[in-house]
């Protein structure tokens, strides 16, 4: 599981996902609830809104983080509802430009966004 980052909580605190933002902080709050914690351990607090602050933020995503190591079912909730946050906060950014690699060895990788004009790759001739 992806852990859970202030970024993330943030992002979704400064409204970046609009209702739809709403709607997935609302569902983090009914899951913290409907799984319960394990006894003993502190109990993350869900506020009505996502914390503005990184550092509210910081503690929560620590909360969640340290529960979901303690829980495999919370674990996997969690990191459904990471993946479908991540996934509304890129979506309400529409200038950016997420790019991954993977599967062994690469030769030429450019990454980058909106590029103009002619690309040769290679040995030049001679």
């Amino acid at each position: 599981m992806e852990p859970i980052t202030a970024g993330l909580l943030v992002a979704l605190a400064s409204g970046t996902a609009g209702a739809a933002g709403e709607q997935i902080w609302a569902s983090l709050r009914e899951l913290v609830t409907r799984r319960g914690g394990p006894s003993g351990a502190e109990e993350p607090q869900v506020p009505a809104v996502p914390p503005s602050s990184e550092e509210r933020a910081g503690r929560l995503a620590a909360l969640l983080n340290e529960r979901a190591a303690q829980d495999a079912g919370f674990a996997a909730a969690l990191e459904i509802w990471r993946r479908r946050a991540d996934a509304e906060v890129t979506a309400a950014r529409p200038g950016d430009v997420t790019n991954s690699i993977t599967g062994g060895r690469q030769q030429t990788v450019i990454q980058g966004r909106d590029f103009h004009g002619d690309f040769t790759f290679g040995a030049g001739s001679s």
